[in-house]
């Protein structure tokens, strides 16, 4: 699979549309081509009739590492309309129901993404970590106001001021996964509880996912557009630079000539 585009796989299965991240040898990072299959893979589930669930997933070790930084270093997001905020826009969108089900990391947007879905399944290998500070960033997809709802500020603060890492059974008891499935079971078990949501009556199901997310629509929104402005600006000042030159560079950052 040589083209990017082939690093996005689609399948439609018992009215589930399964939207694969398959890049292992780079721990599934994703470029600016991935986001926009996703995009379209995301956009197009919401017209087809067929599709009742929409169900995504990494590789057998690894959701994903987050962004490929040097394809984001070469390419960086431009504005509103670039490929990782179109993705954000979809999948915070969705009106269908959103499975996500990881194994191994999930990093930076592999774990923001998941405030946006519906539904979190994860086994024992899964990892957390949202390293937005470390890389002279700052939070996206709105995880700056989503997370201090879901978690607690307190918690929220350690997670996003430090970048530490989150095992599953963190995950679980702090409410950023649903379950945790044995590694050998989780495909069957996500794939019962995707298979028991699409024999639900399609409309009330759309109806409810509204219903939950309505009062904070707006907030999301606007939350998100306000954090992609600073993360743009944030990420052509230099912490960014020598965070994402270490990165490539395979070495330890430097910010003691920062203030």
């Amino acid at each position: 699979m040589n083209d990017e585009t082939e690093l996005v796989t689609t399948f439609l299965d018992k009215g589930i549309l399964k939207i694969g991240i398959q890049r292992p040898d780079k721990l599934n990072a994703l470029t600016l081509a991935m986001y926009d299959a996703m995009t379209v893979a995301l956009e197009s589930a919401e017209q087809d009739k067929q599709i009742r669930v929409i169900l995504i997933h990494g590789t057998d070790n690894c959701f994903t590492s987050g962004n490929d930084l040097r394809d984001f270093a070469g390419n960086p997001p431009a504005g509103e309309n670039s490929p990782v905020f179109r993705f954000l826009r979809a999948i915070s969108q969705a009106q269908k129901p959103v499975i996500a089900m990881v194994s191994g990391a999930a990093v930076g947007i592999g774990t923001t993404m998941l405030l946006h879905c519906d539904l979190v399944y994860a086994d024992e290998t899964a990892r957390f970590r949202l390293p937005f500070v470390n890389l002279g960033l700052c939070p996206e997809a709105a995880s700056s106001y989503l997370l201090p709802k879901l978690v607690g500020h307190l918690r929220a603060s350690e997670i996003l001021l430090l970048g530490e890492t989150i095992d599953a059974e963190k995950a679980l008891e702090i409410g950023l996964v649903n379950r945790i499935f044995p590694h050998p079971d989780l495909l069957d078990q996500v794939m019962a509880k995707a298979v028991q949501l699409a024999a639900q009556p399609p409309a009330s199901v759309r109806l409810t996912k509204s219903l939950l997310k309505e009062n904070q629509a707006q907030q999301v929104a606007e939350v998100m557009s306000k954090e992609g402005d600073l993360f743009l600006r944030q990420l052509a000042k230099p912490e960014a630079q020598e965070a994402i030159n270490a990165f490539i560079e395979k070495r330890k950052a430097d910010f003691s000539q920062f203030s």
